[in-house]
């Protein structure tokens, strides 16, 4: 799965370079904050064995968003993005912390607007699910502690798409409000494969 998804990327790259000039003409670094969410798949599951199932619950909580593209042409160019939940959720008993990345064609329409700069994406990517185990232990010695160790993952292929508008507040620096959508396939864990996310990002734009 991981070397078809770097085939992908790579072929993705590879057409755009071929249809346009190599030397890219613009180059953004961004970061960003925001939320993504999932319905709960309503599965009970005895995670410790005791008799006593835990709901499988939705997928809510604050995502960071950190990315970097080029643009090949005004109007194209190629990015990659990772998306994570900043803290750890609670699933069924465990922890576990959602992670979505994507690499990406980059459409702007409206290139020789200079302030306000419409942005759309589409690509493939995956998205990884970590889970962890947490303990608690009280003593009369070392008084109580608190451990998290990590237990497993789960990978799945995605494909990316968003929506977005770079608002330019100096000649290089933008704020870019944005509307994405993942699509996971075989996402069991949660209730659907269609994960919605919602953010805004500040960036800087080289070469602009």
């Amino acid at each position: 799965m991981k070397l078809t998804l770097c085939a992908a990327s790579l072929l993705l790259f590879f057409q755009v370079a071929t249809v346009t000039d190599v030397r890219a003409q613009t180059a953004s670094v961004y970061f960003g904050a925001g939320a993504a969410t999932d319905s709960s798949s309503n599965q009970s599951i005895d995670t410790f064995g005791t008799g006593n199932p835990y709901t499988t619950p939705k997928m809510t909580g604050s995502f960071g968003t950190v990315g970097a593209d080029a643009m090949f042409r005004s109007y194209l160019g190629f990015g990659g993005e990772a998306t994570f939940r900043f803290r750890q959720g609670p699933y069924a008993g465990l922890n576990y912390r959602p992670t979505f990345y994507d690499f990406n064609l980059i459409f702007h329409p409206l290139p020789k607007v200079l302030r306000v700069v419409p942005e759309f994406q589409a690509g493939l990517g995956g998205a990884k699910l970590s889970f962890y185990y947490p303990q608690s232990f009280c003593n009369a010695f070392s008084g109580c502690q608190s451990s998290n160790s990590y237990l497993l993952s789960s990978s799945h292929f995605q494909v990316h798409a968003s929506a977005g508008l770079r608002i330019y507040i100096t000649s290089h620096t933008f704020i870019r409000p944005q509307a994405d959508l993942h699509y996971v396939t075989n996402f069991f864990q949660f209730g659907s494969g269609r994960v919605p996310q919602y953010s805004v990002a500040i960036g800087y734009t080289f070469g602009r």
